[in-house]
């Protein structure tokens, strides 16, 4: 059987991944970062525990990580999914806006951080939708500030990936929501455009949170492209 690695990204844990790790015909391996504060560090312990030869997926900072197991370990990578992430370093003002939320979980707890933190990650018309908003505000309250402020070290000191991208010569799968407002669709069209044998999918009526919020689209694209491989 398949192994399949699906990474996390901020503040989350196998809750993003729930659709995709029920339905899927793979042996599936979902890390948890813990209090990691780098993202080669995340990146040498998934590396540690994995099978000699996997498909490795990666939603938001899940996809940094994908890129640094993939630069440390080639060799071992049958396939690669990117999913609402992106390449670059950091961006500019990033580190204030993050401080800023960080400061929130440390005042007022992670729920409160979290109820203005998915404001900008799913698409707005999901926002009256309890379920899913519990659901993703439910993840992040079994974070700590701690480790939230960890995962912030982690991602304002990424290496940037933008080389690395014409590097890769296994098949890729570029999927992110249309209305994804943090890692937009622009940035996954670069990105598909500099792999050679990528794939890219675009989840319609979608935010940030793809996995969770239109979780069958999702878990269907990764179906097709895992059988092609």
């Amino acid at each position: 059987m398949l192994d399949l690695i699906l990474v996390p990204g901020l503040l989350c844990d196998h809750a993003v991944w729930t659709h995709q790790a029920k339905t899927l015909q793979a042996n599936i391996i979902i890390p948890d970062h813990g209090s990691l504060d780098s993202i080669p560090a995340m990146a040498d312990a998934i590396i540690e525990k994995a099978p000699p030869r996997f498909v490795l997926i990666g939603h938001s900072m899940g996809g940094r990580v994908a890129f640094q197991v993939f630069r440390k370990a080639r060799e071992r990578v049958i396939g690669i999914g990117l999913f609402d992430t992106a390449a670059g370093p950091r961006r500019e003002n990033e580190e204030v806006g993050r401080n800023e939320l960080l400061e929130i979980a440390r005042g007022r707890g992670m729920r409160a951080m979290g109820e203005m933190w998915v404001e900008r990650m799913v698409h707005p018309d999901r926002l009256s939708d309890p379920p899913l908003i519990d659901a993703i505000l439910d993840m992040i309250e079994r974070r700590s500030a701690d480790i939230f402020a960890a995962q912030i070290r982690a991602l304002l000191n990424r290496p940037d990936a933008t080389s690395l991208l014409p590097q890769i010569r296994c098949p890729a799968l570029v999927l992110c929501g249309r209305q994804d407002a943090w890692s937009n669709l622009g940035e996954h069209e670069k990105m598909a455009a500099a792999i050679a044998h990528s794939r890219l999918v675009v989840i319609e009526d979608c935010g940030h949170m793809s996995t969770m919020e239109r979780p069958a689209d999702v878990t269907a694209a990764m179906r097709d492209w895992i059988t092609s491989l």
